[in-house]
């Protein structure tokens, strides 16, 4: 079973990176995480998710829209991922959809030696980022991955005992 404990080694490596180096993320890769997001599962296969890639001037724009804008500034791209309620059958299912397929991106990246960061508070301005985007009301910003080369080593992560989790 030596795949699984690599997959278990990748799961509990992967870190939120909130600083970047200054670094271009090739196409490829680019190609290679929405490739990963688009495959998650979700309920009757409706595949709810739309994704927009912004760097440079806009990315910088966007980090007016949350308060943690040094990560957005820091990255080199960022990922928004959209809700489609055209799509969607049913809400609460298609959000677990969604972040089943932003973990596939995290991973994704992890794997490929780069750094990620899963950022949500910016979802308290959903509306402003779809005006400031000229996106239609149909797309519900779920959230936003800034991704870059991390900055410095990943440190070691914590969590509670399993036998804490079990009821």
């Amino acid at each position: 079973m030596r795949e699984f404990k690599d997959f278990l080694h990748l799961v509990r490596t992967r870190r939120s990176i909130r600083r970047f180096k200054k670094e271009k993320i090739p196409k490829n890769l680019l190609d290679g995480i929405l490739e990963a997001g688009r495959w998650a599962p979700s309920g009757l296969n409706n595949q709810p998710w739309r994704f927009k890639i912004l760097g440079g001037k806009e990315k910088d724009d966007l980090a007016n829209f949350t308060k943690y804008s040094s990560i957005v500034k820091s990255a080199d791209k960022v990922i928004l991922v959209f809700l489609d309620k055209n799509s969607s059958y049913h809400y609460q299912k298609d959000l677990m959809a969604i972040g089943a397929c932003i973990e596939n991106m995290l991973l994704y990246i992890h794997w490929q030696g780069w750094g990620g960061c899963w950022l949500g508070e910016i979802l308290n301005r959903r509306e402003e980022v779809n005006k400031f985007l000229g996106l239609k009301d149909n797309l519900e910003l779920c959230g936003v991955i800034a991704l870059g080369k991390p900055y410095r080593k990943i440190s070691k992560g914590k969590r509670y005992k399993l036998s804490k989790l079990l009821l």
